[in-house]
């Protein structure tokens, strides 16, 4: 397979690298080079207020998400394209993780499950980095079992009334909106009695408290939900369709996250050196030395993830989805290798 960029990519790639390099927070390249897998160093700077401040300027310019329909917020690129973009981004492209849940997570079931007056709405500013999105699913008794869930909404009228509490929520205390997954129907089996909705995170009886971490960070929030009202015209999909509908942001999550991992070979040096194993640090393990190897010969095939993405794909096409980062993606491929050799 020949992943040689034809002479419209040459273009497009042209393009790209010349406005990035005319427009990109150059006095942001030192700590964003020394920012590890899942962090954003923005030394002195605020990580929020810059993340918000360059996805604003690419959004300006037609360069933010650019997979996703220009009616959107995107620029209704090709997913070689996208690919493209994300390989010249380089360094910069870190400060989108702020976004990743939002834009990764939620809009892709925005997409697939709001009406089009919401995703005219609520997909442009998401897409500029105006307004940030959580995803509310995990809660403190229901460990890895989603479907357990017991946060209800009850039907009042045009509106649901919502109780419980959500733990673990990534970046809430930042967010705008979020994506929120209740019982609607206890007397079902668990899976079918979901409902999925979208709501503001600025609500009357939403509680927002973050978790302290080991680290000092506070990554993570636990959520708590009093009478908060929510319309129906938020609901995502039919009613006890809820689960359907988290699998869509599921294994998008999979692949945002997967695909996410590693432009180039630089990157994946970078994520190895990092990685420490059970018997010491991964670029030590011949098995990931052999995998890092081989993902420094076939460096274009690091960016197949992204070929998956995007509305042109189905939401509802979960396996290959899934799989895609898993199959494509040689740092995990390097760590997964380590892991499973040595577990043989």
């Amino acid at each position: 397979m020949d992943f040689s960029d034809t002479a419209a990519e040459t273009e497009f790639r042209q393009t790209a690298r010349a406005w990035i390099q005319g427009n990109a927070p150059t006095y942001l390249a030192a700590p964003l080079s020394g920012s590890g897998f899942g962090s954003t160093r923005t030394g002195d700077f605020d990580p929020i207020a810059e993340a918000k401040k360059w996805q604003k300027t690419k959004a300006d310019a037609g360069w933010a998400c650019i997979q996703w329909p220009k009616e959107y917020g995107g620029r209704g690129a090709t997913p070689i394209e996208s690919v493209i973009w994300s390989q010249e981004e380089g360094i910069y492209g870190k400060l989108s993780g702020t976004f990743i849940i939002g834009q990764g997570m939620c809009a892709p079931t925005m997409m697939a499950y709001a009406g089009e007056e919401a995703k005219l709405r609520y997909l442009p500013k998401l897409a500029s980095g105006e307004e940030i999105w959580c995803q509310l699913f995990s809660e403190p008794h229901g460990g890895s079992d989603l479907a357990g869930l017991r946060t209800k909404a009850v039907k009042d009228g045009d509106t649901w009334v919502i109780n419980g509490q959500k733990i673990w929520t990534s970046g809430a205390q930042h967010s705008d909106y979020g994506i929120l997954i209740t019982r609607t129907d206890s007397d079902v089996a668990k899976h079918r009695g979901l409902t999925m909705f979208f709501l503001d995170m600025k609500s009357d009886g939403v509680d927002i408290r973050p978790i302290k971490q080991a680290n000092g960070d506070s990554g993570f929030n636990e959520g708590f939900f009093d009478n908060v009202r929510i319309p129906d015209a938020q609901r995502l999909g039919e009613v006890g369709d809820g689960w359907k509908v988290a699998l869509t942001t599921l294994m998008n999550e999979r692949l945002a996250i997967g695909g996410s991992i590693a432009t180039g070979f630089p990157e994946i040096q970078a994520l190895v050196s990092e990685l420490v194993l059970a018997n010491g640090p991964a670029s030590s393990d011949q098995a990931v030395r052999s995998n890092l190897a081989m993902s420094c010969i076939m460096p274009p095939a690091t960016n197949l993830p992204m070929l998956f993405s995007g509305p042109g794909i189905s939401p509802l096409d979960n396996a290959e989805i899934a799989l895609a980062p898993v199959f494509f993606n040689p740092a995990l491929l390097a760590y997964q290798s380590a892991n499973f050799d040595r577990t043989a």
